[in-house]
């Protein structure tokens, strides 16, 4: 039997009392994910591409791919040879632009075997959101998909640590590759690999061997870089040990998300540990979710345990009947990214004979630390669940840091059983990591709760600004600063207001800077703005005008207000 970070337990209460963190002294996830299982030749990876129909090779014009363990193992070494070779060293950071690609983990592979930092980053980002990120942790290179190889060429000039563009593809696809190779600064992804050999010797690391940087959304400021460890990866192979419920077993589970794999939940919580529990996962990048597809899907590869955004859960009931209309293996639903409604857990209830749906909590800073699990308790709708194993939760009162009693709500602090499987630091930002946590070693969420007598959580409230919308977190201040760029837009402020299908959509309020403007056109221009400068998902899905907006006595805009008033138009 493999090493696995979380054990089988047969109760929730055996395994707060017994579970605890047992890290490895030596520890680098590529070899963790591929090197480890007892079968190499077994299928870690099955992708559909866009233009596939699903089968072998059939009339879709893109056949099925599947990556076995050492196959991935021999694609990451050659990558990590011509990163090697290109001049990214240890410490080096490398961003990852890639959808649903197996060019995506790859990357991330070679990046660990090399020594370097990933920076996981969404296809969905436009200009400005992709320059920010870039910049800030100070890229050396990055892999891109061709869908952004042409935004990334606008902004290397804002970024200038960027030495490297990877573009997936052969040379011929490719344009602007040198084909001496000699100063070429964009290369060919599949060329790389062709021209390096596997057998790349792994760089010696541990568990606090800096992993990756992840970006928040940047709800009260510009998005922060979020230093992880490489113990992230046991941390969130763990989480997702639990609320998959324990079926995670080498060989048994096929595991799919239509989440992109730069969000964490995906990333860590369902690809990576799906590799690091020897099971499959299913990769099929889509440009948007069509439920009757998904389940298609689910049926054709037998998925198992599936992480599904509510958003996505909610498109799901649209189709009636789909345990009649589809030959389902599905087990487990797991859930995240906003709090999940009673009916959606009603209707999973109602409409699978034994499929359970888990809903779960965790931040890009502090892994995924509160949850349901199904095979431990009963999930109640509505709720966040309990504390998993190796985290204790508080609920603090947000002026005295005093801890709360059950029904009173208050500030979710969490302290790990390890240390290094929370984040190191915000990267650059000393005084705002510092701030993350108290002197009594609780870290803070900035999430108001309250806890019931029975240990389950219960969200109330964010005490930020952050909107949920279909999944993805989205700072108000981005949206705000891209609308700014629309020269007749005095001033704009951003709020999230109830949506029936996205949880929450964005509504900007925006303060004109003339009165000559047509409000059908301007609001047109705003959202086609928002689109190109930052993230179809960004984009604001309520505009409405105003002679002025509210602020603070520093000129701040006060979202609150927005909020209020919004509430009181009910």
């Amino acid at each position: 039997m493999t090493w696995q970070v979380m054990p089988t337990f047969d109760g929730y209460e055996e395994a707060r009392e017994s579970f605890e963190w047992d890290l490895p002294d030596e520890f680098n996830p590529a070899v963790d994910f591929l090197r480890k299982h007892d079968d190499p030749s077994r299928t870690a990876l099955r992708y559909e591409p866009p233009d596939s129909d699903g089968g072998e090779g059939g009339d879709g014009g893109g056949a099925l791919e599947t990556y076995s363990f050492e196959g991935l193992d021999d694609a990451s070494d050659r990558l990590a040879a011509a990163l090697a070779g290109l001049g990214v060293e240890p410490g080096d950071r490398v961003g990852v632009v890639v959808p649903q690609k197996p060019q995506n983990p790859i990357t991330h592979l070679a990046n660990w075997k090399v020594g370097a930092v990933s920076v996981p980053l969404t296809v969905l980002f436009g200009r400005d959101a992709l320059e920010y990120r870039l910049e800030d942790s100070g890229a050396k290179a990055v892999v891109v998909d061709p869908s952004v190889r042409e935004t990334v060429d606008e902004i290397r000039g804002a970024c200038p640590d960027l030495e490297r563009v990877i573009e997936l593809g052969d040379w011929e696809s490719v344009t602007g590759v040198d084909e001496e190779r000699g100063g070429a600064t964009t290369h060919a992804f599949a060329d790389l690999l062709e021209e390096h050999d596997p057998g790349f010797d792994v760089y010696d690391s541990t568990p606090e061997t800096p992993t990756a940087i992840m970006y928040t959304s940047g709800s009260t400021g510009p998005p922060k870089g979020v230093l992880h460890s490489h113990a992230l990866w046991l941390g969130r192979a763990a989480a997702a040990y639990n609320y998959f419920d324990q079926g995670l077993a080498e060989g048994e589970a096929t595991l799919w998300t239509p989440a992109d794999w730069a969000w964490g939940a995906a990333l860590g919580g369902t690809l990576f540990a799906a590799w690091h529990h020897g099971c499959t996962i299913v990769g099929w990048p889509r440009e948007g979710f069509d439920p009757e597809d998904a389940y298609d899907l689910v049926e054709r590869h037998g998925v198992t345990k599936a992480f599904m955004p509510p958003t996505a859960l909610r498109m799901l009931m649209s189709v009636d009947d789909p345990e009649g209309e589809y030959d389902l293996a599905l087990e487990t639903l797991a859930s995240a990214g906003e709090p999940l409604t009673p009916e959606v857990v009603e209707w999973v209830e109602e409409t699978f004979e034994d499929v359970a749906i888990n809903d779960f909590y965790g931040q890009t800073e502090l892994n995924l630390v509160v949850g349901n699990a199904d095979s431990w308790f009963e999930t109640r709708p509505g709720s966040m669940g309990k504390p998993f194993p190796g985290y204790e939760v508080a609920v603090l009162d947000p002026e005295t840091r005093e801890e709360l009693g059950p029904g009173e709500v208050g500030e979710l602090a969490v302290k790990p059983g390890d240390r290094r499987v929370f984040f190191d630091e915000y990267w650059g930002l000393p005084e705002k990591t510092a701030a993350k946590r108290t002197e009594n070693g609780w870290f803070l969420t900035d999430d108001l709760v309250e806890r019931d007598e029975d240990g389950y959580c219960w969200f109330v409230s964010r005490a930020d600004d952050v909107i949920l919308t279909s999944g993805y977190r989205v700072g108000p201040m981005e949206v705000e600063k891209a609308i700014l760029h629309h020269e007749d837009v005095e001033q704009a402020g951003v709020v999230g207001v109830p949506d029936e299908t996205r949880g929450e959509a964005i509504k900007a309020f925006v303060q004109p800077a003339t009165d000559d403007y047509d409000p059908e056109t301007l609001r047109a221009e705003i959202r086609d703005l928002v689109r190109d400068r930052l993230a179809e998902y960004e984009y604001p899905k309520h505009v409405a005008f105003v002679d002025e907006l509210p602020t603070t006595s520093t000129g701040k805009i006060r979202r609150l207000s927005l909020r209020e008033r919004e509430r009181a138009a009910e």
